[in-house]
């Protein structure tokens, strides 16, 4: 088997697919990835059993179809030292001998059969469909994924919980600490349904999303989803279970609003979470008529920091304490100029959501307090 295709198209696609490609394997075909021509067009697949990236490229001159697999490291390191050229393959079939050759060398190496390649699932005919843009998806899954948990006990919460109803699709994430909510009103479901997609194909999906246009398909049943994008096509098993009630959990009475600029607060925590103890992170912020003073301190090194800045605020003075890293999360997950803080005293749940929410959305983030000594 003989074909020709561009060095840095493939290896592009490679370095993408190979992603999902787990460091510990049962099979050690998995750590390879797999190759089928047929008619020119060369089908690239990577997968871990639980997870399975496809993609394709053109191809030229072939004179005849089949598949094989190629380890992954060793082809993508080869490639990504060659210039931009035409490359050859030239497959043996029965051996399994596969050169490589380039404009001023030739790799030699071994595959395997192709044949012995895992499948994906196959989606069941029953399987519900949504339709959605990539950048509604992207926007959906990278503004929850980092509130994702890592918890074996309740494995329902390591993933990104896409919740469709006739008049909204949401898209929820939360580790107990912190929880957001992306309510999305142009997405609507034929009827209502749910599924909860594991962190790393999530985590796929949010690395190839910002490359893709138009309409994303979403086909899914009990067990497992199919994303289908224009240049690549994602298959993974779902997290089963019954993802907790999200909405109970988020308070619907916090009286005290602060109004800040976005920017200005996370400028402020960068500068003075550098001087928080390492142990806990604790940013304590006090709030003031007008005025928000963020302040940290390491009593073991003996260092402190406290900056002011100006935020709309009319209520009772307060004390309250948040994990400075999960804070910074929540504020780089929201876009727009101006935030508001929604907070009922130091031991609830403060409530962030944009000033002004982006048109048919509805974004809200929540982060639990932490205790503070005086």
């Amino acid at each position: 088997m003989k074909f020709n295709v561009s060095s840095t198209t493939l290896c592009s696609r490679l370095q993408m697919i190979s992603r999902v490609l787990s460091s510990k394997n049962s099979i050690a075909i998995l750590d390879c990835i797999l190759f089928e021509l047929e008619d020119n067009v060369l089908r690239l697949t990577a997968s871990d059993s639980d997870t399975t990236l496809v993609t394709s490229v053109e191809t030229s001159d072939a004179d005849m179809n089949g598949k094989f697999a190629i380890n992954a490291k060793t082809l993508i390191d080869a490639l990504k030292e060659i210039s931009e050229q035409p490359i050859t393959f030239e497959v043996n079939t029965s051996s399994n001998e596969i050169e490589i050759v380039y404009q001023n060398g030739i790799y030699k190496l071994i595959g395997q059969n192709g044949a012995e390649y895992p499948t994906p699932t196959e989606i069941s005919e029953s399987a519900r469909r949504l339709t959605i843009t990539a950048d509604t998806l992207f926007n959906g899954i990278s503004r929850t994924l980092f509130a994702t948990a890592d918890d074996e006990l309740r494995p329902v919460m390591n993933g990104v919980y896409f919740d469709i109803t006739t008049e909204s699709l949401t898209f929820v994430a939360s580790d107990g600490h912190k929880l957001v909510r992306n309510r999305n009103f142009t997405i609507h479901g034929e009827e209502n349904a749910a599924f909860i997609l594991p962190k790393k194909p999530a985590l796929m999906l949010k690395n190839i999303l910002p490359k893709e246009e138009g309409d994303v398909q979403i086909m899914f049943d009990e067990r497992n989803a199919e994303v289908v994008m224009s240049s690549y096509k994602l298959s993974c098993r779902l997290i089963e279970g019954r993802y907790p009630n999200y909405n109970s959990v988020i308070p619907s009475d916090n009286p005290f609003k602060v109004t800040i600029d976005r920017q200005a607060l996370i400028s402020a925590l960068r500068r003075v979470s550098v001087f928080a103890s390492v142990s806990n992170a604790l940013i304590k912020l006090r709030l003031d008529t007008n005025s928000l003073t963020i302040s940290a301190q390491d009593i073991d090194f003996s260092t402190s920091a406290e900056e002011r800045i100006i935020c709309e605020y009319e209520g009772a003075p307060m004390n309250i304490g948040f994990k400075g890293t999960f804070l910074l999360d929540t504020l780089n997950g929201i876009s727009g100029q101006d935030v508001i803080l929604e907070l009922a005293d130091p031991s609830r749940a403060g409530v962030i959501v944009p000033a002004e929410q982006e048109e048919g959305e509805d974004l809200l983030m929540l982060l639990m307090p932490m205790m503070l000594n005086d």
